[in-house]
Formats: structure tokens, C-alpha cells, sequence
């Protein structure tokens, strides 16, 4: 009995410090999604020529939709990656199956910044790989943030030159309606080609799972990850739980033997 009633505390414990520390971080950096709905087509954005362009001239097929910014040392870049090796794994033909668009949100970063970043990715690519099939397009403040908005995309900005904001791919289908929605920072190559393939067939399908990660959090100032205490703390707590239980079961064999 005290061993049900102190492993309870503990998931309390766990649950409670955790989702503190989920409100308190990313109350307002989250995804609200929107499947089923279109995206901003129409919003004047800036591609990595320099040409103002929209969404509604790129999304002629199934598309898979980031949202980031170029000077991001935490989540951007190891995402970006994430899509590289799956490009570079998947079947299906990029331009012809499928396109790629990131658009930053950030609005200091310009299109020849954009157009390091495509040769930079594209670079990475170890099959054929057309450079229209990614596009990395900037825009205003104003603009880039209605395109995600309307894609349930909401980030904030923490410092200057730093953004919170989640981990996510987003898959449209070829009318520019959220067809899926993938998160983390790294996909695997069947689910991303499954969600393409249903995007193709114009279905809408519910998230699969939606993990969010707590244990590290961005330090802007310091320009480094820092350990999250209450996720350590619940951790902690769950091992002390652990090495309790061991005992009490070893005290009662031994207990039994005798």
C-alpha cells in the first residue's frame, strides 16, 4: 500500500512539474492545427532570387511546408537535415511527386541569405534533386506571419536575434489544404512518402502523435542548451520510486524465504 501511494505521488509529481514547465515555456509557442483548411495562398512572400512570389504558384502538387528562420542555432537546422536524409531516402521523385518550401518568419533574413541556405541543403542531396523542388522564400513580419497563422504555426520572439518557436513539418496537399501534420526534428521516410501519397489523394488525416520535448530549453543569453530542472526533477523522483519498489519486493521474498 505505501508503495501504490508514494509511486502516485510521484506520477503527480512528474505530471505536475512537467506541465508547469510545458505552460510556463511554450504556452503561446505551440501549434494549433488547422487540418482541413487552406493555407494563405495569396500572401505577397520573397523567394531566394529576389522575386516576389506566392504559395499559390508553388503548391501545384503535394508540398511539404517548414517553417524557420537562417540564423536559428537550435531546432532549424537539425530539421532541415531531417528532410535532407529523408529526401535522400524516399522513393518518390522530388518535382515531380512532391516540392519542398521553407519559409522563415524571421524578417531580417534576405534572399541572398535564403540562397546560401538552398545551395547549402541542396548540396547535401546525394540523388538528383531540382532546384525548384525546394524553394526558401523570406518576407515581411506581416506577411510571414499571416502564412503561419493560417497554418496553426505560432512562435514568439525571445531576443533580438532568437525565436521560440516548435519542431514540425506540415504536408499540403496540391490545393494548399493542411493535409498532416509531422512533429519533432527528425522523420522517418515511410511516414513522410504515406503522408505525400494521402496529401495526393486529397485526404485529411489526424496526427498521428504530438511529442514536444521539455527536458533542454534554448538560453538566448548564453547561446547554449541548458538542463531543464523540473523534467530532472521528475526524473530523479521516478528513480527513487523505482529502487523503493526493489526493496520492498526484495524484503518481502526474503521475508517469505524465512
Amino acid at each position: 500500500m505505501i508503495a501504490r501511494i508514494v509511486l502516485m505521488m510521484a506520477v503527480l509529481t512528474v505530471l505536475g512539474t512537467t506541465g508547469n514547465a510545458q505552460m510556463k515555456s511554450g504556452s503561446d509557442v505551440d501549434v494549433d492545427e488547422k487540418l482541413g483548411q487552406t493555407v494563405a495562398l495569396d500572401v505577397p512572400l520573397v523567394d531566394e532570387n529576389g522575386s516576389e512570389i506566392t504559395l499559390r504558384a508553388l503548391v501545384d502538387r503535394p508540398t511539404i511546408l517548414i517553417f524557420n528562420y537562417f540564423r536559428c542555432p537550435g531546432i532549424c537546422p537539425i530539421l532541415l537535415s531531417s528532410v535532407v536524409n529523408v529526401v535522400n531516402e524516399m522513393s518518390l521523385e522530388p518535382g515531380r511527386d512532391y516540392r519542398v518550401v521553407a519559409v522563415s518568419f524571421d524578417p531580417t533574413d534576405t534572399a541572398e541569405m535564403a540562397r546560401q541556405k538552398k545551395a547549402n541543403y541542396l548540396n547535401m542531396m546525394r540523388r538528383p534533386f531540382p532546384p525548384d523542388a525546394w524553394r526558401f522564400l523570406t518576407g515581411s513580419a506581416r506577411n510571414t506571419k499571416a502564412v503561419a497563422d493560417s497554418a496553426g504555426f505560432n512562435y514568439r520572439k525571445q531576443s533580438e536575434d532568437m525565436f521560440m518557436h516548435p519542431g514540425v513539418i506540415m504536408v499540403l496537399t496540391h490545393q494548399g489544404i493542411l493535409s498532416r501534420y509531422i512533429y519533432g526534428s527528425s522523420y522517418q521516410p515511410a511516414e513522410v512518402v504515406m503522408a505525400i501519397q494521402e496529401a495526393e489523394a486529397g485526404q485529411v488525416r489526424p496526427t498521428i502523435s504530438k511529442v514536444l520535448s521539455f527536458c533542454y530549453s534554448y538560453d538566448p543569453e548564453g547561446r547554449r542548451y541548458v538542463f531543464s530542472v523540473t523534467r530532472f526533477f521528475g526524473a530523479a523522483v521516478l528513480a527513487l520510486v523505482a529502487v523503493f519498489l526493489v526493496f520492498v519486493v526484495f524484503r518481502k521474498k526474503k521475508k517469505e524465504v524465512q
